[in-house]
């Protein structure tokens, strides 16, 4: 699944993390791919990504392996993640002269053993891959579209949401057609919501008109908790499981999990 939207702050990266971690804690096998050079949800989910680390740069630039840049987090046992370090800010520019520049993510994910069904891969596979994205369509982005079976995109219940929405579902079309036809975007999120507020209702009911089923029934309230819990190197599914974010996320992940992949 890969969790985009080219617009920044909207809890992007904050459901990456927290949506894994929530599989995880339902028994799913859960591996997060940080392709933003800001490595944020490397710091939530309490890896380390200092330059020196292996990571997401020397996978899609050296052509390493994925299995030998993942790393196990330490609160979640079901929970991998590659993290990613600032080198991944000059990966753009670096891969620019790179035959099939756009595929490189794509043939990682596909290489590794656990990566596959359950037929061909054994019950012991990933049950979910996902890649956080940074807040820009360039070709960092790309490559996680082309790699991606789903989309998962987290709209912010404000006034701005849908700007800048079209934009990206104009680039998911062109990429379905050209590079990856089985991208779908499957799940839509509302974060950040405040049921006080007319605005954030009328949002919501915006987004439901749109998008339908691919919209989730549990909408992520603003929390205080959510937001704290990285700077402890954790989710808020560990840093304060009882907090409303962290049962918001819980139940989103279970409505995901529910949901099945589409056909």
């Amino acid at each position: 699944m890969v969790v985009a939207n080219q617009k920044g702050g909207v809890g992007k990266t904050t459901s990456t993390v927290n949506v894994a971690a929530g599989l995880a804690q339902l028994g799913q096998k859960v591996l997060v791919i940080d392709l933003d050079p800001q490595g944020n949800a490397s710091t939530a989910l309490g890896v380390e990504h200092h330059r020196g680390v292996p990571s997401t740069y020397d996978m899609l630039v050296d052509g390493e392996p994925l299995a030998d840049v993942m790393t196990q987090c330490a609160d979640l046992p079901d929970l991998w993640a590659v993290p990613a370090t600032i080198d991944l800010a000059g990966a753009e520019i670096e891969l620019v002269s790179v035959v099939a520049r756009e595929q490189r993510l794509a043939r990682a994910i596909n290489a590794h053993p656990l990566v596959g069904s359950a037929a061909d891969v054994g019950d012991d596979r990933f049950d979910y891959v996902f890649v956080d994205c940074p807040p820009s369509l360039g070709l960092l982005t790309l490559n996680a579209l082309v790699a991606g079976r789903e989309m998962f995109i987290p709209i912010q219940a404000e006034y701005y949401a849908l700007e800048g929405l079209g934009q990206l579902l104009e680039t998911v079309e062109m990429v379905r057609k050209h590079l990856n036809p089985q991208l779908v975007v499957s799940t839509i999120l509302l974060t950040m919501y405040d049921a006080r507020t007319r605005l954030a209702a009328g949002v919501a009911d915006e987004v439901r008109s749109h998008f339908g089923d691919q919209v989730l029934k549990t909408a992520v309230p603003r929390s205080v908790r959510v937001s704290e819990a990285p700077s402890y190197g954790q989710t808020v599914m560990t840093y304060d499981p009882a907090s409303a974010g962290a049962l918001s996320y819980l139940e989103a992940a279970r409505e995901i999990a529910g949901k099945g992949a589409p056909a």
